[in-house]
């Protein structure tokens, strides 16, 4: 089945051109890719998140700091509350749940689960990451991507890596040897990657011992494909 769905994507591909193939990589609106009709491929909605659907529609106005309404949706308790259960199990009946969800309000992809390590009280995103433990962050991360996957929605595992500052984090910088990076930072995606097989996997905004995680050659093909067999789509965080 894998080898009709690969070249069914190179027949696809072949027939493209280069201003199509650039247009793929690029939103049609803040939460919407773009649709080519004359080659099956339709547009994907994609929205928050790991605690509850925040789906914004154009008329009330979008935006990624939750500012303008979204539609009515069911709020689970955040990451840093549902990670105290050690209950992979648990997080796989949030992530079903958020799935349906998605599915009734039209969402093709939910950004989440975060996987990043809590390493300072001052991080912003804490409440949204699991754990200080990357194999129990890990583990809970894959079994909710389990949920929403066999929901028929694709998980976005966030944020590739290191990710564990807000300020300057656009900008800033995570300098580690590489040690430190498999044994603590990249296990918890390593683990969620393998056995929750995720449809996405969301690059951070900071750089990575020098190259930005969106354009890290080492981090996105050498590890994570190459290495971990990934073979879903890696989209860049807002606006990056």
């Amino acid at each position: 089945m894998a080898g009709q769905w690969d070249a069914q994507v190179e027949n696809i591909l072949a027939g493209m051109t280069l201003e199509e193939k650039i247009a793929l990589g690029e939103g049609a609106s803040f939460w919407s890719t773009r649709a080519f009709p004359r080659h099956g491929i339709p547009a994907l909605f994609l929205c928050d998140g790991p605690h509850g659907l925040r789906r914004q529609d154009k008329e009330s106005g979008t935006d990624m700091l939750g500012v303008n309404r979204s539609r009515p949706a069911t709020c689970f308790p955040a990451a840093v509350t549902t990670a105290m259960s050690w209950d992979p199990q648990l997080l796989e009946e949030i992530g079903a749940a958020i799935g349906a969800e998605a599915r009734d309000q039209g969402v093709n992809v939910v950004l989440g689960p975060g996987a990043n390590l809590k390493r300072s009280p001052l991080c912003g995103r804490n409440f949204e990451y699991f754990s200080e433990d990357p194999y129990l962050a890990g583990k809970l991360a894959a079994g909710q991507i389990r949920g929403l996957e066999q929901a028929g929605v694709g998980a976005s595992l966030k944020h590739f890596a290191a990710n564990s500052q807000e300020y300057r984090r656009f900008h800033s910088e995570s300098v580690l040897d590489e040690r430190t990076l498999r044994e603590l930072y990249l296990t918890a995606f390593e683990i969620a990657v393998k056995e929750g097989r995720p449809s996405t996997v969301m690059c951070a905004y900071p750089r990575l011992n020098g190259a930005y995680c969106s354009d890290n050659h080492w981090l996105l093909t050498q590890v994570l494909r190459r290495e971990w067999g990934f073979d879903g789509a890696v989209v860049t965080d807002w606006g990056a």
